[in-house]
């Protein structure tokens, strides 16, 4: 900076842009708020169909989501800008009482422009005769001290406006369409986070001379920072992307075999890798945009250790595969991955995945404590489970989806791509508990109608439920238990059995759809899905259509019967699968059932909000605080349907009687389903003060529930070849 720009330079034109950012972001703060509480909170309220149920409501929570960035990205433009304006300000006083101090030394500060400036002492045609050659020549020390002074002022000053440039220009390419997320409380922070992005990128080129104790270290900074867009952005194209994929490898060679503290460090290092180039990977700057692309030029690339012995190292994609396994990337980065690496596992044929990416690699792991990262197909599942629209990408394919499926039976692949279908066809993120999912579009709808045939396939479409999917598959039949009854109780069931799905109708036939539920039943995890789901579905709709009448224009007793019908269906096609498999040893009796039942306790009341958006219960009788609580507008009876499923399965005082007790019991498992839907019936009736006799609405559900139960052995019976007796 120059020494007379900063001394004489007009700063009141940057007190105006500082200004004019405090009241941009003031404004939209308010837009902020009025986008969250008004446009958004009213779109999640509100009875969609249609387009509007998936289109449109994804569109208004998309531009709620950039309101809230532009007022973040506004706020620290704002921060930065002003902290900036203080220090040059500050600066230029410092500059201004040094030059001061210098002319009352009789020295003189000019600027020679293009940074630099010259310190020179005065002189007078008396000085030479004075005798005692005090008023002489200036010390030259005292001109070097001046000199260095000003020095570091202006340094001090040019440090900060570029920073300031560097951060802001940052800032602005983060996003081409849209803001970023960046929120930084003034320059010196986010000065701070771009110095320590470019030292760990250093370290990182140099991986051989890091300690363990460096490495912790190291581990600590990206934890501290691996969801700060700027840092992120700086560490990964200051490393590059070949530097990435070699750091990866280089630190997974060197700590083979690590045990006890020294494996909880890489497991460490490796999640929060992964979730820094996870942010890294939404950047849209020309430099993030040229990492991206030669990240995935380099899957075929053979990566070795320096010093490694075997010429055969890791291939790219198994590289890049072990570090997507945390953390959300972006859609286009993951389709473009996922398309080449997707076309290279069908070339090779389901029986021939194995060997394809296994082969050769005998002596790799790059996955601490967590398989051993040869087939990248696995951490690609697992990346594809944090992102539901790329799932979705993923899976819209049959044949692609067939294959994977194919795929199970020669692979240990199964639970990941589990986990990646969980997401395309439900809308919500592995591991996300907060987040409400939108309603299924028909491309969803679709995937899962997908799934189902395959699952229903004679021949071996059951044995996937046994390749690490039942789990998934009973998630999966849980979010989908509206479309499910619907599909089974036939069309014009629409009014009774709610949903707000695109294509409630859309999980193609009803045979699939059976042999689906009946294949999943012999898995405990699996069946515990299920059972919770339809649970919590049937507890809603009694509660949704008690509460609001208006939502069936029939009467009462007619449109509990369908409800009663359907659970005995759904939890009749369970018991009988269980008795006609005999998988009472499989299972080991119920022990299996039961801890996969608590187990999935954490996340049932996600379920909720997963597939119970349909519940509409008024707002006067406690609909809208429920809703706050667990999702979806859901009431407290399905609410409170999770805890008597899962908390020890026993209702509480007059009500105190064991839920599902006997899997080889069909009666006591009849039973058990009579009284969760009789529960759900009067409890709903004392909520809701409803004017309906107790004893015969109670026995209402019975026979309902008893005459679905009758009717799921005839749906088994036309579906599938069941034994004799």
């Amino acid at each position: 900076m120059d020494l007379d720009a900063l001394r004489h330079g007009d700063f009141s034109k940057l007190g105006e842009a500082v200004t004019d950012w405090e009241q941009m972001t003031k404004k939209l703060a308010d837009l902020q708020k009025d986008a969250e509480k008004n446009l958004k909170a009213k779109a999640d309220r509100a009875k969609w169909a249609g387009v509007n149920a998936t289109v449109t409501r994804e569109f208004i929570a998309k531009t709620a989501a950039e309101f809230a960035d532009a007022h973040t990205q506004a706020d620290s433009i704002t921060r930065i800008l002003s902290d900036t304006r203080g220090e040059l300000m500050g600066y230029r006083t410092q500059l201004n009482e040094a030059i001061a101090r210098g002319a009352q030394q009789n020295l003189t500060v000019i600027d020679t422009g293009e940074g630099t400036f010259t310190v020179t002492g005065n002189t007078r045609p008396d000085w030479a005769s004075d005798p005692s050659g005090k008023t002489g020549a200036t010390d030259q020390r005292t001109v070097d001290a001046l000199r260095d002074e000003i020095q570091d002022i202006l340094s001090k000053a040019t440090q900060s406006d570029n920073s300031a440039a560097k951060i802001l220009r940052l800032l602005a390419d983060q996003a081409k369409y849209g803001f970023t997320d960046a929120s930084y409380r003034d320059r010196d922070e986010a000065a701070r986070a771009l110095a320590d992005a470019e030292k760990l990128a250093r370290t990182a080129k140099d991986p051989a001379g890091m300690t363990l104790d460096d490495i912790a270290d190291f581990n600590r900074t990206l934890e501290k920072y691996h969801d700060d867009s700027l840092f992120a952005e700086q560490f990964a194209t200051h490393l590059g992307a070949k530097g990435t994929l070699q750091f990866w490898t280089e630190m997974t060679y060197a700590h083979a075999g690590a045990r006890g503290s020294e494996l909880a460090t890489m497991k460490d290092l490796q999640t929060s890798l992964g979730l820094t180039l996870a942010t890294a990977s939404f950047s849209d700057s020309d430099a993030m945009e040229d990492w991206k692309k030669e990240l995935i030029a380099e899957r075929n690339t053979n990566f070795r250790a320096a010093g490694s012995p075997n010429p055969v190292g890791a291939l790219g994609s198994q590289v890049i595969s072990s570090l997507l396994r945390q953390g959300q990337f972006d859609t286009e980065f993951l389709d473009d991955y996922r398309e080449k690496l997707f076309k290279a596992d069908r070339g090779a044929g389901s029986a021939g995945t194995h060997d394809l990416w296994v082969k050769g690699y005998d002596s790799l792991d790059l996955v601490f404590g967590d398989g051993n990262g040869r087939d990248p197909l696995k951490g690609l599942f697992e990346g594809l489970s944090h992102n539901p629209e790329a799932a979705v990408h993923a899976f819209q394919s049959k044949t692609d989806l067939d294959h994977m499926l194919g795929t199970t039976v020669y692979t240990d692949r199964g639970a990941s791509l589990g986990h990646a279908l969980e997401a395309a066809v439900t809308g919500v993120a592995d591991g996300d508990f907060t987040s409400a999912a939108p309603p299924h579009s028909a491309t969803q709808v679709q995937i899962m109608a997908n799934i189902m045939k395959a699952v229903a396939q004679p021949g071996g479409g059951a044995d996937l439920v046994a390749k690490g999917l039942g789990d998934s598959f009973g998630n999966m039949a849980a979010s989908y238990m509206p479309e499910i009854s619907q599909k089974l109780a036939g069309d014009g069931a629409e009014s009774i059995f709610l949903t707000h799905s695109e294509d409630s109708g859309g999980l193609g036939k009803v045979r699939d759809v059976a042999r689906f539920l009946s294949s999943v039943s012999e898995n405990p995890e699996g069946r515990a899905g299920i059972i919770l789901g339809e649970g919590i579905y049937t507890s809603g709709l009694i509660e949704s259509h008690l509460a609001d009448p208006s939502l069936f224009d029939g009467p009462r007793d007619q449109v509990l019967e369908r409800i009663g019908e359907n659970a005995g269906v759904i939890e009749g096609i369970v018991a009988h699968s269980v008795a006609d498999g005999e998988v009472r040893a499989a299972v080991q009796g119920e022990t299996d059932y039961n801890d996969a039942l608590k187990a999935k306790g954490d996340i049932a009341k996600t379920w909720i909000a997963v597939g119970m958006t349909f519940v509409q219960v008024p707002a006067e009788y406690g609909g809208a605080a429920m809703g706050a609580v667990v999702g979806g507008g859901i009431g407290a009876v399905a609410g409170a349907a999770v805890d008597h499923l899962i908390d020890g399965q026993k209702l509480n005082g007059s009500r105190d009687e064991a839920l599902y007790r006997s899997a080889d019991d069909l009666y006591e498992a009849r039973n058990s389903v009579s009284k969760q839907a009789q529960w759900a019936t009067e409890e709903s009736i004392d909520r809701y003060r409803i004017n309906l006799p107790k004893q015969a609405t109670k026995d209402l559900m019975r026979d309902a529930v008893n005459d679905g139960w009758d009717a799921s052995s005839e749906f088994l019976s036309h579906t599938k070849e069941r034994p004799n007796g």
